[in-house]
């Protein structure tokens, strides 16, 4: 999983956004021609976040992100990499990389844990 950060995201009326969203749009198509791309979305603003935590059996919601940070976490990719030097050189090639950074980290396969989702079945027909 590629997760950016400190990454400002140009708004559709500003005047680099056709070139920001271009390269971003390149950097997708690489990973698709490597057969690498499974998911990868900007997030809102960390203001919108809302954290549910559960102790001993009581569900607190608190609005905003869960911890105070100087980062914000602004979007991610799921890649299929072969290796960590796959993952390494896509990491090198988004277009975040350059005023932010990529933090690359392995998906943990937990044996008996189902996420497929309800509408996968769906789609696979």
């Amino acid at each position: 999983m590629l997760l950016i950060y400190n990454c400002n995201r140009p708004e559709p009326s500003d005047p680099g956004f056709a070139e920001a969203l271009a390269r971003v749009n390149a950097f997708a198509e690489e990973c698709r021609r490597r057969g690498a791309l499974v998911a990868g979305d900007a997030l809102q603003p960390e203001s919108t976040a809302t954290t549910v935590s559960v102790r001993e059996g009581k569900t607190l919601i608190t609005d905003g992100p869960f911890v105070e940070t100087h980062e914000h976490l602004g979007g991610y990719y799921v890649l299929d990499c072969r290796n960590l030097d796959e993952a390494l050189d896509l990491a090198a090639m988004c277009p975040m990389a350059e005023q932010g950074s990529i933090e690359v980290r392995p998906i943990v396969g937990v044996p008996g844990i189902d996420h497929t989702p309800a509408n996968f079945a769906a789609r696979s027909e």
